[in-house]
C-alpha cells in the first residue's frame, strides 16, 4: 500500500492536534520488528493520530521507519521531530448491530399482577407499550413527558 499524501495545511492541523498527545507505541532496540508494526496498526484504528517514541539515536534510521510505517500501514507521515515519529490514518466507520428487542415502536409485555390475597394465582396481563410510553414497576403505562425548551437559546433548539 501506499502512504496518504496531505496538504501542509491538513498536515499543520494533524500537528497541532497532537501537540498534547502522548506516545502510544515505543521502538525498541530491536527496531521495526513485525510485532512493532502490528501495534501500530492497533494505534491507528482506535486513535487515528498517534505518536511513536524511537530509541534510536540516528536520524535517517528513524526517517526510513517512518516512511516504511507510512507506506506499510497506508498512513500518512506528520511530524518527525526528534525521536517521536507522528501518524495520521482516518479512522474506519464503525458498524453498529441492530438489536431487535431495542427498535422504538409498539412491544408487547407481559405483566403480573399479584393479588392482596396470599394463596391465589398471580394475573398474567400482556400490555401493548408504545415508544414514547413505559411500564412502571406497579404495571401501569405511563407516557414520556415532552422535553421543555428554553426560552434563553431561542427557536430552533
Amino acid at each position: 500500500m501506499s502512504q496518504i499524501l496531505l496538504t501542509p495545511v491538513q498536515r499543520k492541523a494533524h500537528r497541532a492536534d497532537a501537540h498534547h498527545l502522548d506516545a502510544v507505541v515505543h521502538i525498541g532496540n530491536d527496531g521495526l520488528s513485525p510485532a512493532v508494526v502490528k501495534e501500530v496498526d492497533a494505534a491507528l484504528k482506535s486513535h487515528g493520530l498517534i505518536k511513536v517514541r524511537a530509541m534510536n539515536d540516528e536520524r535517517t534510521t528513524r526517517a526510513e521507519w517512518l516512511q516504511t510505517l507510512a507506506d506499510k500501514l497506508h498512513a500518512a507521515p506528520i511530524q518527525h521531530i526528534g525521536k517521536l515519529l507522528v501518524l495520521w490514518r482516518p479512522m474506519p466507520e464503525k458498524v453498529r448491530e441492530v438489536d431487535e428487542d431495542r427498535l422504538p415502536g409498539p412491544r408487547t409485555v407481559k405483566v403480573l399482577k399479584y393479588s392482596t390475597r396470599g394463596g391465589q394465582r398471580p394475573e398474567v396481563k400482556q400490555v401493548r407499550v408504545l415508544g414514547n410510553e413505559r411500564l412502571t414497576p406497579g404495571g401501569t403505562i405511563k407516557r414520556i413527558k415532552p422535553r421543555t425548551k428554553s426560552l434563553k437559546r431561542g427557536p430552533g433548539i
